[in-house]
């Protein structure tokens, strides 16, 4: 699906071209490519699944600082190295390669849960039924999308879509990934966090050069899962100066619990 309709691409889903980490050689089909570079949530999934790979019984994900450096290349290099396993936390850091140059880098701890005297949620605003949404992207904005949202079933919940000079930079979709297989999986969740565009694309009439520069997350739940793959994700413009802009993002499972908060980092180039 492209952003709520059927996609005529045959691109490998994301847990196919993860699970290739296994044979050290990566390969990005085109139609997760974003230029000249892979999709930015592509990578920073197989930074996950690489660390997987090669950690394979590491408690939850708490939380990863994930830095975008340049553009990867379709033959990629992963590789991995813990930073300390203490008595609560595991810190590990994965890069990407793309010859002799990093292309992005991440720094994910882990850490098993403890006993905790309180609890606070902020359930989602509201959850219509993905059913009930229309797609993010339509109209003129169709011919400008890059070939990897096709990887992906994104919905329109609140806000506005970008390039429709909205007032207010703020978006807030339903998504999941087109290819049932990679549904599942921190790492698929990671892949599927970074799909939504920028939130200041909203108040912009035309097209604009964009760039994820870095992307803090931190995850709050234990097991990151939601009925059908769907989560609802939103991402709000809270300043932007000299080129740049900072976003606040939030990640809800179908039921409404708050999976994940993000902020992130991006370019605009005008």
């Amino acid at each position: 699906m492209l952003f709520g309709f059927m996609s005529e691409t045959k691109t490998p889903g994301f847990r196919e071209i993860a699970n290739q980490l296994g044979s050290g050689v990566v390969t990005i089909a085109e139609g997760w490519r974003q230029g000249r570079t892979a999709y930015g949530g592509m990578t920073a999934g197989l930074l996950m699944a690489a660390i997987a790979r090669d950690f394979p019984d590491l408690p939850p994900l708490r939380s990863s600082q994930i830095s975008f450096v340049g553009p990867v290349d379709a033959s990629p290099v992963f590789k991995t190295r813990l930073l300390r396993k203490g008595r609560n936390v595991v810190t590990i850091e994965a890069k990407v390669l793309s010859g002799d140059n990093v292309c992005g880098a991440a720094i994910c701890m882990f850490g098993a849960a403890r006993e905790f005297d309180r609890s606070q949620q902020l359930p989602a605003p509201s959850l219509p039924n993905p059913e009930d949404c229309v797609p993010l992207i339509r109209g003129k904005a169709l011919q400008f999308t890059p070939l990897f949202v096709r990887q992906f079933e994104t919905l329109l919940v609140e806000g506005a879509p970008p390039m429709s000079g909205a007032k207010a930079p703020y978006i807030r979709c339903w998504s999941r990934h087109a290819d049932p297989e990679s549904r599942t999986g921190i790492d698929s969740f990671i892949c599927l966090g970074d799909v939504l565009p920028p939130a200041a694309m909203a108040t912009y009439k035309s097209v604009k050069a964009v760039s994820s520069m870095n992307w803090q997350l931190n995850i709050l739940v234990d097991d990151v899962t939601s009925e059908d793959g769907w989560y609802q994700i939103e991402t709000r413009q809270s300043a932007a100066e000299g080129g740049y802009s900072s976003q606040i993002m939030r990640f809800w499972n179908r039921k409404g619990d708050l999976i994940a908060e993000g902020l992130q980092s991006v370019a605009i180039f005008i």
